[in-house]
């Protein structure tokens, strides 16, 4: 069902209604968006019966702010051509907007209005919103640039009578046809055409103003009116949409807008100078970021797969950290150079403000539709409670999920989500300890005994949240319980203890629950990865829970968290093992001395090249390590001094 939208912007711009699949089923445009989109939701006795189909289609809507109605209608093309919505038949044919074109690939060029597919080895210039202000721009330019205008045919056809046409008697052509003027005289006309037309346009309009000025001083105001006109033809044709760089340029611009939990992203396409499309994400906060690491994901979330390519200039509010790196990473992603900037004055600041602009309107829509999200994470709890049989709303749930590279570094996390949100200051991450090889039961295992065992100690759970009244957590002192003086690590015991799983998980933490005397206490689910199945104990099949339900994107959305989380802390371990594994099962040469060895000589490659004599010279270092270390690093010096001495 489409809901009227709020907040809609009175401002030009482009719109695309949605059905359920994300199909664009309709692109418009609008002076004003607010006006314009406010008009689909009256009486639908009022609406046109295409209009009607159109919105029962449609169960979403999306709009691009622009700033002048031109660019609205460039725009609204762009999309008609990129998405051909079902309703905008009438617009879906072999027509596109008009361009200027010079055929330089002909003996004599020629100057036509042009549509469609391009053709190598002529120029464009363009496209252009009003074809009448080309041919009316073009019939006036051809007084200063007497460049031919007439088919193949006809020049042939004049060719072979020798006799010019209409064009060259009214001083709009040169003649070329019948060897009127020589081909260096022609080939100035077009460069000095070529030249107006890439923007070169004050002179021309310099020279109408004055004859304008002119006529009117000499009192012939039907003359100076119809200069008047083409002085406006000329200007309206030489517009250029405020979106539009050049008409050669791709740009993507990116800019983002920020609150302390998300941030919104709006990416902007920009294809030979025109304004395609753009994509919009909105990137939850789940770690501190600088703007300028913000710009690095959001880099790294748009180009990962992007179907619109990569241009060649990115134009972003701050350069990202390691920006030449990010580069490296596009460039080679392109196959050719790509140049990360920060525009500071002109249309290309523009354009990074528009996308700002847009990505603050995304921000607060996504903002006020998390506010009413409160009902969609009741529901989602409510359904939980109902298809897991839980005795009441899991309002704490845990998730544990383990991660390793082939029984290496193993670690688990433990996420918490409290009212359907991350509560990530009571995450955890727990290096496993007793598991020699690739078991991820074992490991589960372990990872489960040390978080509940705390439980244990404490006897009865104590009521948590959703448990009778929403009680606060213990005051908590220097990191201890004001009431115990116990270390508050864990405030609440989950109504929800999620495993990342199927069975084998599952049956781990029934196994872990009972050995600590828990059982009945705690409540226990897994979600298998392969078909989101959720298993609970007591039942052999799965329990059946919608796949559109806000229930099994609770879970998954934990899930995935606890995951992303798992993974990061064992890429660092991993990282830091692989950075000092070469001092590692020394004797004597502890964290803290390896610490203050390896700052002392710039790192481990520092501390491999230095001499014994160099590692006898750190008064830190007793002699006996400092030997054991340079033949732990050097066995055959260590072997053949051995050999010399016996």
């Amino acid at each position: 069902m489409l809901e009227r939208p709020e907040n809609i912007p009175d401002a030009p711009g482009s719109y695309q209604f949605k059905d359920a699949a994300g199909r664009v089923v309709y692109v418009g445009k609008a002076r004003s968006l607010r006006q314009r989109l406010n008009s689909y939701f009256q009486d639908p006795r009022q609406l046109h019966p295409r209009t009607v189909q159109m919105l029962a289609a449609a169960t979403s809507l999306e709009w691009i702010q622009v700033r002048t109605e031109v660019e609205a209608i460039m725009l609204e093309y762009s999309l008609i051509k990129a998405h051909r919505p079902r309703f905008n038949i009438r617009l879906v044919d072999d027509k596109s907007y008009p361009y200027l074109a010079l055929t330089m690939d002909e003996t004599w060029p020629r100057a036509t209005v042009m549509r469609g597919a391009k053709r190598k080895g002529t120029r464009y210039f363009g496209p252009y919103a009003h074809a009448y202000a080309i041919r009316e721009t073009l019939d006036l330019l051809l007084r200063s640039f007497p460049v031919r205008t007439c088919s193949d045919a006809k020049f042939r056809r004049h060719e072979r009578l020798g006799r010019p046409c209409l064009l060259y008697d009214i001083e709009r052509c040169s003649g070329p046809c019948v060897g009127a003027v020589s081909a260096a005289e022609y080939a100035a006309y077009v460069d000095e055409l070529t030249g107006f037309l890439e923007g070169d346009t004050a002179p021309v309009l310099a020279r109408l103003c004055a004859e304008m000025q002119q006529a009117s001083d000499a009192l012939e105001f039907e003359r100076a009116a119809r200069v008047r006109d083409r002085l406006a033809a000329v200007r309206l044709a030489s517009e250029r949409q405020e979106v539009v760089v050049s008409s050669t340029e791709d740009l993507d611009v990116l800019a983002l807008a920020e609150s302390e939990l998300d941030a919104a992203v709006q990416v902007l396409h920009v294809r030979r100078g025109r304004l395609v499309g753009r994509r919009g994400f909105v990137l939850e906060k789940v770690e501190p970021l600088t703007t300028a690491e913000l710009v690095g994901r959001a880099l790294e979330q748009q180009y990962a797969e992007t179907p619109l390519g990569i241009a060649r200039e990115v134009l972003v509010p701050e350069l990202p950290e390691g920006a030449t790196t990010y580069e490296q990473w596009l460039a080679e992603r392109r196959g050719a150079k790509v140049e990360i900037k920060v525009p500071l004055r002109g249309r290309k600041r523009g354009l990074v403000e528009l996308a700002a602009r847009n990505a603050a309107e995304q921000l607060q829509r996504h903002r006020m539709r998390r506010a009413s999200d409160l009902a969609s994470r009741a529901r989602a709890l409510e359904e939980l409670q109902t298809h897991l049989g839980l005795p009441e709303a899991p309002l704490r749930i845990e998730c544990y999920d383990m991660s390793h590279l082939q029984g290496s570094d193993y670690v688990g996390s433990m996420v918490v989500m409290e009212d359907g949100l991350p509560k990530r200051s009571d995450y955890r991450r727990f290096a496993v300890r007793s598991v020699p090889g690739n078991d991820d039961y074992a490991a589960m295992g372990e990872v489960l005994t040390r978080r509940l065992r705390h439980l244990a100690a404490d006897g009865p759970l104590p009521d948590g949240p959703g448990s009778g009244a929403l009680d606060e957590p213990p005051a908590v002192i220097g990191g201890r319980d004001s009431a115990t003086g116990r270390r508050a690590r864990f405030a609440y015991p989950p109504q929800l203890l999620l495993l990342d799983g199927g069975k084998g998980q599952l049956h781990v933490g029934e196994k872990v629950v009972a050995e600590l005397g828990l059982g009945g206490r705690l409540q226990l689910a897994a979600l298998a990865k392969q078909f989101e199945e959720v298993f609970v104990p007591g039942r052999a099949a799965p329990v059946r829970i919608p796949r559109d339900s806000e229930a099994i994107y609770l879970l998954q959305q934990i899930r995935d968290e606890a995951h992303r989380f798992a993974i990061g802390f064992h890429r660092e371990r991993r990282a830091r093992r692989l950075r000092g594994g070469a001092l590692e099962g020394i004797p004597g040469l502890g964290p803290e001395r390896r610490k203050r060895l390896v700052t002392a000589l710039g790192g481990v490659r520092g501390v491999k090249a230095a001499s014994l004599e160099d590692l006898l010279a750190l008064s830190f270092l007793p002699d006996a390590v400092a030997r054991a270390l340079h033949a732990h690093l050097h066995p055959r010096e260590g072997a053949g001094q051995i050999a010399r001495a016996t």
